[in-house]
């Protein structure tokens, strides 16, 4: 379990390809690493992998083919920045929303701009996932919790402020660029229930 709160931004340091699937090796800073062990949980751009192997300056986490099918990972070429969360503890502080890391789908950067010192974006979700987002509700890109200001169809808007522009990687992404999405937890459980016998 997440919160979608960035700790640090690391970097894709090796991909081994193993077969179907492969192996990443990310780049991440002592803080981050200082006391994680084997077997632990880390969002690596919103998608949940286990740390197979580290050392104080880097981890291992094997992704398997459904994750390469689902998530932006398989496109991931060294030296690509990622946003990086630990998963959450009991006694930590909810800061931003329930993010599991189990990415729903991949959307696409329609357009930015400049609005103060903050950046409007607007992303297309794929069209089963729209249902899922609401205007003020909250949604997880690349990791990062975000508050939906608008949705027209499959159409959706954020805005960023500068302090995750300076700790994400969202400075790097251009119009076009793919993004891991997933949506509220509770509207998938709502859409459950309200759909049972």
């Amino acid at each position: 379990m997440f919160t979608g709160l960035i700790e640090e931004v690391g970097k894709v340091k090796k991909i081994e390809s193993k077969e179907v699937d492969i192996r990443l090796c990310i780049e991440a800073g002592e803080e981050l690493l200082k006391d994680a062990s084997l077997g632990e949980s880390i969002a690596v751009s919103g998608v949940c992998l286990t740390v197979t192997d580290m050392s104080s300056l880097f981890f291992w986490a094997d992704v398997s083919v459904e994750t390469l099918k689902s998530t932006t990972l398989g496109s991931l070429q060294v030296g690509d920045t990622v946003n990086l969360e630990r998963s959450l503890k009991p006694e930590s502080r909810m800061g931003g929303h329930i993010v599991t890391g189990h990415v729903d789908g991949i959307g696409e950067i329609l357009q930015l701009e400049e609005e103060g010192r903050s950046w409007r974006f607007l992303f297309r979700a794929p069209s089963g996932l729209s249902r899922y987002i609401a205007r003020k509700g909250s949604i997880c890109i690349d990791g990062t919790s975000l508050t939906v200001n608008s949705i027209v169809d499959s159409d959706f808007e954020v805005n960023i402020i500068p302090k995750t522009m300076e700790c994400t990687t969202f400075a790097a992404y251009t119009i076009g660029s793919v993004v891991n999405l997933e949506v509220d937890l509770i509207a998938r459980y709502l859409e459950r229930l309200s759909n049972a016998d």
